[in-house]
């Protein structure tokens, strides 16, 4: 009853490391791989279409969809590429689309001893990048997804032709006070237990984790927590890897990287959350007046940390204008 009461009162703690679903939409778009009308991905489609990249870092699991120009997606914690399914689904008429799985998160096969701080996930990705014969990106990214983000345009500005950022750490807010108590329980060894609970509480997990982080918690889908808690808590390796990627969000990762970002030409488009109380309005305010070439800020009013999961036509509609002004 403890460990409920806990989870019941820091549902929100969670910030880095919630699941979340959203009810699959009915509509279908041409897909730019030929192929015909795309029908949304739920699941079972998702993970039909999951593949793996043999990197230095381990074996990195991605998704991919569409053709051309190629778009990236960071997701959250403790979520994975299936977070994007909804705005892949809009974009990949317009873009090469490719959502990999973070290194502890996911279902990304990392070795014992990897690094899991965002630097070294920054790394990664230029390497999968690499891997599949991707020059330049736009970058689509949330939560601490947004902090991988960050790094990279500060440490490949030449592989970076945009960057959307959603509610994420910034330097000032890195990581914010509400995470706090979720990292103290991964340096106990409990968080992965915890999580694990979801597994055969759904319940529990829309009425705490979903209502700190989703407008709308009853549309959690089972298959969703299913797909994104499994991995995590699948060994005890994988346990310890979700233990270490929250344990790597401290010290602040993106401590010193005011100075670069002021110098960066990428062009930022930055869509927000409104009633997210974990990363602030203040925290959007902030990447807008850092970044030199940003394209100003829309409010999502309703909208919490994983707004992007419910509300894709959001992203894909600011997407495709920043895509087409850059």
């Amino acid at each position: 009853m403890r460990r409920r009461q806990f989870l019941m009162l820091t549902g929100a703690t969670f910030a880095a490391g919630v699941v979340g679903a959203r009810v699959s939409h009915a509509d279908t778009h041409r897909g730019a791989t030929g192929a015909g009308l795309l029908k949304p991905m739920d699941a079972v489609a998702f993970r039909a279409t999951r593949r793996f990249a043999e990197l230095p870092f381990g074996r990195i699991a991605y998704v991919e969809r569409g053709l051309g120009d190629a778009a990236l997606f960071l997701h959250g914690a403790p979520l994975n590429g299936f977070q994007w399914r909804g705005a892949i689904d809009r974009l990949s008429a317009h873009r090469r689309c490719v959502a990999p799985d973070f290194m502890g998160l996911g279902y990304s096969q990392i070795p014992e001893h990897q690094s899991l701080a965002a630097d070294a996930q920054a790394g990664m990705l230029a390497a999968l990048l690499d891997k599949l014969a991707i020059r330049k990106v736009d970058i689509v990214a949330s939560d601490s997804g947004g902090a991988v983000a960050q790094l990279f345009v500060v440490r490949y500005p030449e592989r970076v032709r945009t960057l959307l950022l959603t509610n994420c750490d910034v330097e000032p807010d890195s990581p914010p006070p509400k995470v706090k108590p979720a990292i103290e329980m991964a340096r106990a060894g409990t968080l992965a237990g915890a999580t694990a609970q979801w597994l055969t509480d759904k319940t529990l997990a829309r009425s705490t984790f979903g209502a700190a982080v989703y407008s709308d918690p009853s549309r959690f889908a089972d298959e969703t927590i299913e797909y994104y808690v499994e991995p995590l808590v699948s060994s005890p390796l994988r346990r310890a890897q979700y233990h270490a990627f929250h344990l790597a969000l401290e010290p602040n990762p993106l401590r010193g990287i005011e100075k670069s970002l002021k110098r960066s030409t990428v062009p930022v488009r930055i869509v927000w959350g409104a009633s997210d109380d974990i990363f602030s309005q203040a925290d959007a305010d902030y990447l807008d007046r850092t970044f030199p070439r940003s394209r100003g800020i829309r409010l999502v009013p309703g909208g919490k940390l994983f707004f992007p999961e419910e509300f894709p036509e959001i992203i894909a509609e600011e997407a495709r204008r920043l895509w087409r002004a850059a």
